[in-house]
């Protein structure tokens, strides 16, 4: 059997649950992958009040879909960024940014990560998917003169920041997935690998895959899939475009999301450089059954259009692995 196939509504939290879910249902989608902002699943609301958990519930099972993980990027940033700002602002609550003090908004957002795992276990799914922001993002190209010890100490920061939330995790039975990313501790193969290892590899702690973060860096996708086979626990499908022409530039160059002039972009998926087959057969290696969830992202095309073509793209491409090899037929008994 296929991979139930879900949208993330992260980019969609303009519109009620109810909307949405109607909207989804009727593009073919098996679920949601519901994001903490919006009016789509809001962590106050599911530990304090009576029959919150059960509204979420009953929407999905309205349009006949259902929810396999939730998602907290925004505050999941907050937690260990070394630097706290008007960009942070923009994406809490008031509750949680408060008077705007730094580490007062990194110890209100661990709480908040902590409260994640609880509703996650009342809505009855095991995966939180989000951010951890890094204390050394800002160090990325070691300049000014950059020592290894500085880097240590910033992923050993990480980790004594990580390590209490994941204890509740761990209480909870609920796994925390990070969507490795620029701007996150682990961005790529490498930086995962020194993840674990600040985390004694405690197994609370895994990856939402997500290709379009390392299509743009120039590095295969599956390899990451390979390197950690026991640690996918939830995967994004997300594409993005590299568009570098001899004038534009890997890193951006401060341009908007959008600006044909930047050097990649997101794009829908099926409309960039993914290769959703290899990733496919990469999960089937390693044994992945879990839900395959459109991120949708293209600042040129409608969303609307975009998102219910997607649906079609990876239905299309999934397949369930073969249990036996295709010359068996051959085989004298």
């Amino acid at each position: 059997m296929a991979r139930p196939v879900t949208l993330f509504t992260g980019q969609w939290a303009d519109l009620t649950l109810d909307t949405l879910a109607e909207m989804v249902a009727g593009w073919g989608y098996d679920g949601l992958e519901l994001a903490c902002w919006g009016d789509h699943f809001e962590v106050d609301k599911a530990l304090s009040q009576d029959g919150y958990i059960q509204s979420r519930h009953d929407i999905l099972a309205k349009h006949g879909l259902e929810c396999f993980a939730i998602s907290n990027h925004l505050v999941g940033q907050c937690v260990s960024d070394a630097m706290i700002d008007d960009r942070h602002k923009s994406i809490l609550p008031p509750r949680l940014w408060g008077d705007g003090s730094a580490e007062g908004v990194r110890q209100r957002a661990a709480q908040e990560m902590k409260d994640t795992a609880k509703a996650a276990k009342l809505m009855g799914v095991g995966v939180v998917n989000g951010f951890t922001g890094s204390p050394i993002w800002h160090m990325i190209y070691r300049f000014p003169p950059t020592s290894d010890a500085m880097i240590d100490a910033g992923y050993k920061e990480f980790a004594d920041r990580w390590n209490p939330i994941l204890d509740e995790f761990d209480k909870q039975g609920v796994r925390f997935a990070l969507e490795a990313h620029p701007s996150e501790i682990a961005y790529d193969i490498y930086t995962a690998e020194k993840t674990l290892a600040a985390l004694n590899h405690r197994k609370a702690f895994g990856f939402n895959f997500d290709p379009s973060h390392f299509i743009h860096q120039q590095f295969d996708p599956v390899n990451f899939i390979n390197a950690f086979p026991d640690r996918i626990y939830h995967v994004h499908v997300k594409d993005s475009k590299v568009t570098l022409n001899g004038h534009s530039s890997i890193l951006g160059s401060h341009l908007g999301f959008g600006d044909y002039r930047r050097g990649w972009d997101f794009v829908s998926p099926g409309h960039g450089d993914m290769d959703l087959e290899g990733i496919v057969r990469a999960l089937n290696r390693i044994g992945y059954d879990g839900p395959l969830s459109v991120e949708w992202e293209d600042s040129g095309m409608d969303r609307e259009h975009g998102a219910s073509e997607s649906v079609d793209f990876v239905k299309s491409t999934d397949f369930t692995p073969s249990n036996v090899a295709f010359d068996a037929a051959f085989e004298k008994k």
